[in-house]
């Protein structure tokens, strides 16, 4: 990566000498569990001495996430932070190649559930010999059912799953949708004209019921307020419309503002 931005360091004049004494700086500025706005470690950097202006700013935060000095932090209300990766994520005891694959296999058959082994490769860029292999050995963790010809992955303690109205108000690029090669069970292609022009539920906010892309939703932040445009692909039922103020009431509580549906 830093290679595909060499250009870019050398357009904005940005050499080893200065990512080390940005980097010094964050770690002063973040040490001791101290988390900043993007707006803040700007201040860092030019209290430091460093032109941060521009697109350098960006980049000085990106080398140092390459590097593995930052990682995400939490949020300060609706703005996000950065904070040391020492500090926020501790160093792991290493694994070999075997237990890593195994560690991975289980982890990603257990957050995306059920998952085909199609989805691992695509998702993870491994051969289809390493995921076999990772299948074989985290099989003692994992369970699988086949379906239409297709063998899903899941783990060994999911429950099954039963219709309960359950509705979600999920944003663009959700890992829910983004995180499947073939998104066929969850979404009815027969709904693809009534996305937008790109007819892909990746790209637009989702409204998901029982697990299926029931619609698409828009939002405008207002002053005081969070204004929510529905379009369901069909006409909701008594339960699912309870169910869906339930959850625009969720959002609303993490948004900190009233939601009105337009």
């Amino acid at each position: 990566v830093h290679a595909a931005a060499a250009f870019q360091y050398r357009r904005l004049e940005l050499d080893q000498a200065t990512f080390n004494r940005s980097n010094a700086a964050l770690t002063k500025a973040l040490r001791d569990g101290k988390q900043l706005r993007r707006d803040e470690i700007k201040s860092v950097f030019e209290g430091a001495g460093i032109d941060a202006s521009d697109l350098r700013s960006a980049h000085l935060l990106m080398h140092a996430e390459l590097e593995g000095i930052l990682c995400s932090g939490g949020r300060r209300g609706k703005q996000f932070t950065y904070a040391l990766l020492d500090e926020r994520a501790p160093v792991a005891k290493p694994l070999s190649h075997d237990e890593t694959l195994t560690e991975l296999t289980r982890r990603y058959f257990t957050s995306h559930r059920p998952g085909k082994e199609k989805d691992f490769i695509w998702w993870w860029g491994l051969s289809r010999s390493e995921v076999k292999n990772g299948i074989e050995m985290a099989k003692r963790s994992l369970d699988h059912e086949v379906m239409d010809g297709r063998t899903y992955w899941f783990e060994a303690s999911m429950k099954e799953a039963k219709a309960n109205n359950a509705v979600y108000l999920l944003p663009n690029y959700d890992e829910y949708i983004v995180g499947y090669s073939d998104r066929s069970a969850i979404f009815d292609s027969s709904h693809a004209e009534k996305l937008d022009d790109r007819h892909n539920p990746l790209f637009q906010h989702t409204l998901v019921i029982n697990g299926q892309v029931a619609g698409t939703w828009k939002r405008t932040l207002k002053k005081d307020m969070v204004e929510i445009e529905l379009n369901p692909f069909a006409t909701l039922t008594v339960a699912e419309r309870s169910a869906l103020a339930a959850a625009t009431d969720r959002y609303g509580k993490f948004m900190g503002a009233k939601v009105v549906e337009k």
